[in-house]
């Protein structure tokens, strides 16, 4: 990981919750008088695990995601299964994210130092953005405040957008949590970091359609690339896969270039490029990196305020409701 890298953008983004009539603002200085050394306890924890497991910054940010889009930014995705309930955790969309280890054991440290304090929630939001600034993201002041939830459903993830979006079920989708088409192009730009299965992607490499084998949104030759990665044979291993842009340990706008050279991995992906309400973001993107880290953290902030609660409790463990 290219710490040297690290760019920190001094914006301090102080935003208003926009969310639902029942939902709390939060503040960025929610924790300086109850727990002071919240956020360098988190970004340490963060910080080692990321040396031990280059995954881990994917991986964190994407449950970030994937635990706001579902009942809000209320660590849902944390809670685990029982005899009667699965879990969204365990929900297939979730089965890559994994990394559940970090954000346990920055749980375990801050109970010693603040009990019953800093909320699951939070402590992913703030995960999210150290991820991203740790690979050379931008940097920005993290809403805190957040509440923790006590419900988790596997079925619920079929609400997450897949990755053969089109670019309407896109905006639709980023639509019902409050984000606009700009943030949804914006925050698609997380993939910059990370990988991704075969699963996700391999419809797009053969039998596409009646007319075409390949997806012709595809770069030919990257085509080929990915179909060596993923080949179709019984002997394929459960890991295979490709990384989501050629910088995959570095956060950058190199995910904007590859949609232009038809390299986007995903179809929901390319799709960005051939529509006319996304195509001139991605190309703003690709040449002005400043200009999406700047987009980035303002619609990390956005999303972090869908579904806050007001009321509720602050999880003792990551993993059961109190």
């Amino acid at each position: 990981m290219a710490f040297s890298k690290v760019l920190i953008f001094a914006m301090t983004i102080v935003v208003l919750a926009i969310v639902r009539p029942s939902e709390a603002a939060l503040d960025a200085h929610y924790y300086d008088r109850s727990c002071p050394a919240a956020e360098k306890i988190i970004l340490e924890t963060v910080r080692n695990a990321t040396l031990y497991d280059p995954k881990v910054p994917a991986r964190l940010l994407r449950m970030f995601f994937h635990d706001c889009f579902i009942r809000g930014c209320d660590a849902s995705i944390l809670l685990d299964s029982t005899w009667s309930n699965q879990a969204e955790k365990d929900g297939p969309p979730n089965i890559s994210v994994r990394s559940f280890y970090v954000i346990e054991d920055a749980k375990r440290k801050l109970e010693k130092a603040c009990p019953r304090t800093v909320s699951c929630a939070d402590v992913i939001a703030i995960a999210a953005r150290d991820v991203v600034t740790l690979s050379g993201g931008p940097y920005w002041s993290v809403l805190k405040g957040r509440k923790d939830g006590t419900i988790s459903r596997a079925n619920e993830t079929r609400n997450l957008p897949a990755p053969t979006f089109n670019v309407s079920q896109l905006i639709q989708s980023f639509a019902a949590r409050g984000l606009s088409v700009k943030d949804m192009v914006t925050l698609s730009g997380g993939h910059t970091i990370g990988f991704s299965h075969c699963s996700s992607f391999e419809s797009r490499l053969q039998n596409f359609s009646k007319l075409h084998d390949i997806d012709p949104s595809m770069n030919y030759e990257f085509a080929q690339t990915l179909k060596r990665k993923c080949p179709r044979s019984s002997n394929r291993g459960k890991n295979a896969g490709t990384v989501l842009d050629s910088t995959s340990s570095v956060f950058d706008n190199v995910y904007y270039k590859q949609i232009l050279s038809g390299k986007g991995v995903f179809g929901s992906d390319q799709a960005l490029l051939g529509d006319s309400r996304t195509k001139w973001i991605v190309e703003t993107f690709a040449r002005d990196q400043k200009a999406f880290f700047r987009e980035f953290a303002a619609s990390m902030v956005k999303l972090g305020n869908f579904g806050v609660k007001e009321t509720g409790q602050v999880r003792v463990n990551t993993r059961f409701v109190n």
